[in-house]
Order: structure tokens, then C-alpha cells, then sequence
């Protein structure tokens, strides 16, 4: 089986988040099951700059406001699959980020350069032109960014390559003025609210949505509540219609790049049953970070993004109180100016107890995780979320919010008492600064007790975060998806329970361009 997988970003090259891990890491670990897969990139800066071995596979001439675009084929270091990249110089190859130019400001041409690289796609997918090696199978969409793919391929009416979506976060959707529609290329009779209008704009997330033959989502509890209004940004009537079409598949993670045993980033290797070594990394995070070191003191870690969906404003106003019960706090991130300049603020405030170190550096986040005595996540929502499993991998106890993925992966130490299942970190479940505290405190009292504490620890430590299991299941999927693409189980879930509706793709498949 052949597979393209589209997408914005991919790590080492590109990285804003955790979708670029997870764009690197699921096509490696299929490749173990048989599955080639090819990654299509847009072409840049630091895709072209990091690449080798460039060369042409095609080109074209005007398309989309792009005046020349041309596809090369290269190897990107850290990437252990055959890379693509559209080279369309004029949208791509600019100062600043994928997303934002210097000042932080969304490009104004992203509909445009999203657009094509779903246009792209969905040419090399259909009628390449390349060479009797060059057909895929199956073309796997990754996110608002690359969305377009499944509404492209559906305009090349074309049955024969069928597309799986992936929703990374529901919450950025990609939305555009109406009249773009017509920039890009797609029909006037699709921009209704049973395609990809919404509220009066183009969103690329919708169609997606509307025109993929499958929907996955990076966790199962996260499939669920997309459905519901409160979760579901405004899509959750299109969840719905095409609940049949839907899978929760966790996420993975890397676990030869995060492995305390052999992490080249870390001041000194331990494992589960070596964790002398944790100690000497506390030690030496507390000496990089300005922190006196007390191992009578529990060390908070976050690693995140600063948004309010991360929850960043629930810690900041939780901070006077945890600063009164003992604790020190370091947090790594870069997001919303106003969280930064808090952030900034709340360590001056608190010099040697709360320390902000604005920006990502992915070495010292190695380095936080190995250090820290527990990591904070306190989001609002979260589509998945790799922190927390990084975290527990490294021996940092999670304190969670339960939600999405969070509520998948990290199983509450009194929960895990009442059920049989020994638990891995601490959960709450409202979205405020008390529960947050509570669970805090929680925490504080299980550091007293040091023997319990270090079986958390292990626990942890020994569950299996590694793409396999992930992998499995995105095959089952796309064997499925190749050989039932419209989803003739749709009326027996209907049956069932679960909202049926016949599959946008294969009735736009067929309709006139």
C-alpha cells in the first residue's frame, strides 16, 4: 500500500506543535507493517535548507496566484520517509513561520498557500504524469492546512484514491472570506452550509469534514466530544452526520527521541529502575534555570503552548496559593502575548520559586521533563496531547485535566484504587483554579510519601506510548477505507444508534465540477 500524506509541518524540519511529531512519526512506524508512505510539504526555508538531494518531479505553470510550482523529491534529516515539497517560492519562501510573518500576524495569502498544497496533492494523486511508481493508494490529509486535498480529489471526480482526514485540533479551522471560493478554484454550488460554508466564510477544516471518505480524530474521547456543541467548535452537526466515518485513534510517541535511558539531552541517563539519575537531572535543572535545588521540594514543570485552551490563565491564578503550600514552577512556552508577559511578571514576582522561559527550545524541554518532579496540564481542552506522556515516560507525575486525550492516557492514583487499575498521575475535572489547586495539593501530599510516590513514578515509566499500537490501527483503517471508501457500515451504525448520513465525497465525487 502506497500513501501521501499531506501536511504543514513535520519534525525536524517544520515544528509549531505536536502535529509536526506526529506527521514524522506514524508514517515511520507503518512502515514496519508494509505501508510506503511519501510526505508532501510545503517547500520552506527550512524544508529546502534542511533537504538534500533536490530534484524535480514535476511543474506547473500558473496556479492559484502561484506563477511557476514545482514539485521536488529530497531527503530531510530526521525524516525517515521519502519527502516532497511543493516549491512555489512566491508563497513559501518568506521570513517568519509557516503561519505568521515576524510580527505574529496570520499571512493574508494562507488561504492561497494552503490551498495549494492541497491542490497539489491532489494532482500527483489523480493523473501524475510521474511514472508507473508514482500512484498512491490512499492520500492521508493532516489538519486545517491540508484539508483541500479531499475537496480537490473530489473535484478530479475521482473514486479511485479515497481520503482519510485527520482533526489535530478542531479549534483552528482555516476560515477564509467567502468569496476566496473562486481564487481557488472551487465550485460556487459547494459554499453551502451543507458544504464548506460556515457562518458566511471557506473553511478548509469543514471540508474535510464534508468531502473525506474517513475522519479520525487523535483520541477516542476527543471523537466523542467533538460531537457535542460544547466541544464542537461549531462543526459539531457535520461530527454528527458523519459519525460512521469517524475513529479516535491515540496518538504516539517517539520512543527511541524521548527515552530517559539513552536521551543525549539530559544531564544523566536513568530508567525505572535506575532513577538515581533523575535526581542529578533536578539537580542541573535547578542550576539552568535559577532554582535552589531542595529535594524536599516538589519541582511543577509545564511544556506548552500559551493559549487559553492550554489553561495557562488557571495556573497563574492558582500560583499564589502553591507558592504559599512550598512548591517551585518552571514553565517553557511561547503563544499569546498577554500569558507572556503574565508569565514574565509572575517570575519577577517570584525570583528562585516560579521561573518563565519564554520561547521553545526542544533540548531543554528533554531537560525539564527529566527533572521535574511532575508536569502540569491544565487545559481546557485537548485533542491528544504528547506532554503528559512524555512526562510520565521521564518519571514527571501528570497533573491532568480530564479531557480528550488527557482523559485517555493518564489514569488518577484514587481512580486506579477504586477500579483495579493502578493509577499514573493526578485528574480534575473543571476547567478552574480551585480544581486545579485541589489536585496540586493532592500532589504535595503523595511527594511526603516516597515509596508510593516512586511506584506512580514507574507506572508511569513503563507504559507503552510508541506509535505500534497506533500504527496497527491506522492500517485496519485504511484497509477498510480501500475497500468499502463510501461506507456501506454507515447504515448498520445507524441501526445501531449512532447519526448516518450518505457521504458528501461520494455524492460531490459524482456531481459536475
Amino acid at each position: 500500500m502506497r500513501v501521501l500524506h499531506v501536511a504543514a509541518e513535520a519534525f525536524p524540519a517544520v515544528k509549531t506543535g505536536g502535529l509536526a511529531d506526529v506527521v514524522s512519526a506514524l508514517p515511520a512506524a507503518m512502515s514496519a507493517l508494509g505501508t510506503e508512505s511519501t510526505l508532501l510539504l510545503p517547500g520552506y526555508p527550512a524544508v529546502l535548507d534542511s533537504g538534500r538531494s533536490w530534484h524535480a518531479l514535476a511543474q506547473w505553470g500558473p496556479a492559484l496566484g502561484a506563477a511557476k510550482v514545482t514539485l521536488l523529491r529530497g531527503e530531510v534529516p530526521g525524516i525517515d520517509l521519502p519527502v516532497w515539497a511543493v516549491d512555489a517560492p512566491w508563497f513559501y519562501r518568506r521570513s517568519g513561520g509557516p503561519y505568521h510573518n515576524p510580527q505574529g500576524e496570520d499571512w493574508p495569502d494562507n488561504a492561497q498557500r494552503f490551498a495549494l498544497l492541497g491542490w497539489v496533492a491532489a494532482q500527483i494523486t489523480v493523473d501524475d504524469g510521474l511514472g508507473q511508481n508514482s500512484s498512491f493508494d490512499l492520500v492521508h490529509a493532516h489538519d486545517w492546512h491540508a484539508a483541500l486535498t479531499c475537496a480537490y480529489l473530489a473535484l478530479r471526480q475521482s473514486d479511485q484514491v479515497p481520503s482519510v482526514f485527520t482533526v489535530h485540533n478542531l479549534a483552528y479551522q482555516g476560515l477564509f472570506p467567502y468569496q476566496d471560493h473562486a481564487l481557488l478554484g472551487l465550485p460556487s454550488q459547494w459554499m453551502t452550509p451543507a458544504g464548506m460554508e460556515f457562518h458566511g466564510r471557506l473553511s478548509f477544516m469543514k471540508a474535510g469534514l464534508q468531502f473525506a471518505n474517513r475522519i479520525t480524530t487523535v483520541s477516542p474521547t476527543y471523537s466523542r466530544e467533538i460531537a457535542s456543541v460544547d466541544h464542537g467548535h461549531g462543526l459539531d452537526g457535520v461530527i454528527r452526520g458523519r459519525l460512521p466515518h469517524v475513529r479516535g485513534i491515540l496518538n504516539g510517541i517517539d520512543d527511541q527521541v524521548w527515552d530517559p535511558s539513552q536521551d543525549r539531552f539530559i544531564a544523566k541517563n536513568y530508567s525505572a529502575l535506575q532513577l538515581a539519575g533523575k535526581v542529578a537531572c533536578k539537580q542541573a535543572l535547578c542550576a539552568e534555570v535559577g532554582v535552589p535545588y531542595d529535594p524536599q521540594v516538589p519541582l511543577l514543570a509545564c511544556v506548552s503552548r500559551l493559549s487559553s485552551q492550554k489553561g495557562i490563565d488557571l495556573m497563574l491564578a492558582s500560583l499564589p496559593d502553591w507558592i504559599d503550600d512550598g512548591v517551585q514552577v518552571v514553565v517553557q512556552g511561547s503563544g499569546d502575548t498577554a500569558l507572556e508577559m503574565a508569565l514574565r511578571h509572575a517570575s519577577a514576582r517570584y525570583p528562585g520559586r516560579f521561573v518563565a522561559l519564554v520561547g521553545y527550545d526542544e533540548a531543554r524541554a528533554h531537560r525539564i521533563l527529566a527533572g521535574s518532579d511532575a508536569l502540569l496540564v491544565p487545559s481546557r481542552f485537548e485533542p491528544c496531547g504528547l506532554t503528559q506522556m512524555y512526562a510520565m515516560r521521564y518519571g514527571s507525575i501528570p497533573v491532568v485535566r480530564r479531557t480528550g486525550g488527557l482523559a485517555d492516557t493518564v489514569i488518577d492514583i484514587s481512580d486506579g484504587l477504586a477500579q483495579g487499575q493502578p493509577g499514573t498521575g493526578l485528574c480534575f475535572e473543571q476547567a478552574t483554579a480551585k480544581a486545579l489547586t485541589s489536585s496540586v495539593r493532592r500532589l504535595l501530599a503523595l511527594f511526603k510519601h516516597r515509596a508510593q510516590w516512586q511506584q506512580v513514578q514507574q507506572r508511569g515509566m513503563a507504559m507503552d506510548w510508541s506509535w505500534r499500537g497506533p500504527a496497527q490501527a491506522y492500517q485496519a483503517l485504511y484497509e477498510e477505507t480501500l475497500r468499502d471508501p463510501y461506507g456501506s457500515l454507515a447504515g448498520e451504525d445507524a441501526e445501531a444508534g449512532q447519526v448516518a448520513t450518505s457521504s458528501p465525497a461520494k455524492a460531490v465525487a459524482k456531481a459536475p465540477a
